[in-house]
């Protein structure tokens, strides 16, 4: 069916008063392309469940796309079951438009079809979600929440009964079985209270909560409860609860919340792209930082699995970078465990193709078997399962991805900011003792092992014809791969489809170049982007920045 006529089917069966305007509006905008964004293709489900932009039409986040993959997963449990009880469900959600709403048509659609769903009973932090899966033996596990993205986004993670996010050949099965299912004749529900009366949706309990915090704490340093002053934002979203209680619970009281973003806000009106990575999203707390002058600015992401900092230096406020808090994370947690004898044999840490090569000589110099995989933390996930399976969990000690995602111990099987953010707070007071900032801390890392730059510049292609683009700037990467770049010699180029090094196949590419420079180039998984990730060493910062300015000009050639 084409464009107009399923936007005519849409107008025909759409009751919902806010889709019924956002279909007239498409209409009156006399703008075919727009009808054309909303329907040309059914939201994309993959490894990382549903995202898009919020409205109407099958390439949007709305009740009936919402709908139509609850009902596939439905028919994908109930299709697992082989005649026994279905297995459960535990629902999480955030503070974007929606999606309390979307959570409950998820436990609604399940009920209808003899599935139990627990929820959260307000929002909570992904990691919280992906605890409870584990925690309640759920089959499956749904966040509804777009993490980091604009307002104009919402999402759907699916989980496994491991607490990762599904891996490929489930997501397959599940897509298979969504693709089966007619989002206004296929699709049963009954309203939420209906279903909690029947038993069949219930909230989850704090003890739930509890045990999750608990099982955070877990992680903490023993170190002595010296004051430390905090300025925290939750940019809006789920952080605050968590991320306060288990800083209070290692005795960091004095924290500073940024007050325009510490309530649930959808709409995101000081940070419209609530990304802790970015300058923007953390101008609110920098203000504050200049009128309390702590010593750290903690940001968690609206679905809080995802954490950034930045600390005094001079008269400004440095960011730090995923890659540089991972490598700070990596070694205070081996420092510490080595000091108080809680360091296990043969220690693994896991990060990814594209997190920063500074990790390796600092995992070398504790002894820890620095393991690589692919973009996306079920891969983490995967590892300490593996681990687990052959009875070697203990041996985990910390994961992380260069965008800000981090994990200490196995309660959850996701980026965690909560774990992160603890074990942040207890790494600043351990500097502070000897006279130092976290920003002090990683120059004298970078002193220690040579400056190690790394950067990741996006390049945005939205619509049919973006999807398009970027299927062919990768096709022509492949077919005339590239023997230098900005000068520098490709030494090695890798094509990760064809599987590198015993990992799945993945959509990216890898170029190695002289003197231990790289270049990767990905689609990303979550957003209309190519990602194209320059790591670039020098015998001074300004020298690897420079180089990473020069290979940026360089691809960005590339990327029309």
């Amino acid at each position: 069916m084409d464009c107009r006529s399923l936007y005519g089917l849409w107008c025909e069966k759409v009751t919902d008063p806010e889709l019924q305007a956002d279909l007239k509006a498409m209409d009156e905008s006399g703008d075919e392309a727009v009808i054309e964004d909303a329907f040309y293709r059914t939201l994309e489900f993959g490894t990382a469940g549903l995202r898009g932009v919020l409205g109407a039409g099958t390439n949007r986040m709305n009740i009936h796309t919402v709908g139509q993959a609850t009902q596939g997963i439905a028919n994908f449990i109930n299709g697992q079951a082989n005649d026994g009880e279905p297995g459960t469900v535990a629902i999480c959600y955030d503070s974007r438009i929606n999606s309390q709403l979307f959570a409950h048509t998820a436990a609604s659609v399940l009920a209808a079809n003899g599935i139990k769903s627990y929820v959260y009973p307000r929002l909570q932090p992904t990691p919280a979600l992906s605890f409870a899966t584990r925690y309640l033996g759920c089959a499956i596990g749904i966040n509804v929440t777009a993490s980091h993205n604009p307002s104009k986004y919402n999402g759907y993670k699916v989980y496994g009964p491991d607490g990762c996010q599904i891996a490929s050949e489930i997501a397959d099965a599940i897509t298979q079985a969504i693709e089966g299912v007619d989002m206004f004749d296929d699709v049963r529900t009954m309203p939420f209270e209906d279903a909690q009366a029947a038993g069949l949706a219930a909230y989850i309990q704090e003890e739930v909560l509890d045990a999750f915090l608990d099982s955070v704490y877990d992680q903490h340093v023993e170190q002595e409860r010296s004051d430390l002053r905090v300025v925290y934002t939750p940019l809006n979203g789920t952080g605050l609860e968590c991320v306060t209680r288990i800083l209070e619970r290692i005795g960091v009281t004095d924290i500073h919340v940024v007050e325009e973003q510490s309530k649930p806000d959808g709409n995101f009106p000081t940070c419209p792209y609530p990304n802790p990575e970015i300058r923007e999203a953390l101008e609110c707390g920098i203000s504050l930082c200049e009128q309390v002058h702590p010593d750290l600015l903690l940001a968690t992401d609206p679905d809080a699995d995802r954490v950034g900092i930045a600390v005094k230096d001079g008269d400004d406020y440095q960011l730090l970078s995923g890659n540089e808090v991972g490598v700070l994370l990596l070694d205070f947690i081996c420092r510490m465990r080595k000091e108080n004898g809680t360091l296990p044999e043969h220690p693994v840490a896991v990060t990814t193709i594209v997190s920063t090569s500074l990790v390796d000589p600092v995992a070398a110099k504790y002894g820890v078997d620095m393991r690589r995989v692919l973009t996306g933390f079920k891969y983490i996930g995967g590892v300490i399962a593996d681990l687990e399976q052959r009875g070697e969990k203990e041996r985990f000690i910390f994961g992380f991805e260069e965008s800000y995602g981090y994990l200490a111990g196995t309660h959850a099987r996701d980026k965690d900011a909560v774990v992160a953010s603890m074990l942040i707070c207890q790494m600043a007071r351990y500097y502070r003792t000897l006279g130092k900032n976290l920003y002090q801390a990683m120059q004298d890392i970078y002193r220690e092992f040579g400056f190690h730059h790394n950067r990741t510049v996006s390049y945005a292609f939205e619509g049919s014809a973006g999807a398009e683009t970027m299927a062919s700037i990768m096709a022509a990467f492949r077919s005339h791969p590239l023997s230098e770049i900005a000068g520098y010699k490709v030494e090695q180029f890798l094509d990760y489809q064809q599987g590198v090094g015993g990992l799945p196949s993945a959509n990216v590419l890898e170029f190695d170049l002289e003197k231990g420079n790289k270049v990767i180039v990905r689609p990303s998984g979550t957003e209309p982007k190519v990602k194209v990730y320059l790591f670039t060493v020098g015998e001074s910062a300004s020298e690897a920045e420079g180089l990473a300015d020069v290979l940026s000009s360089a691809m960005a050639v590339f990327m029309k």
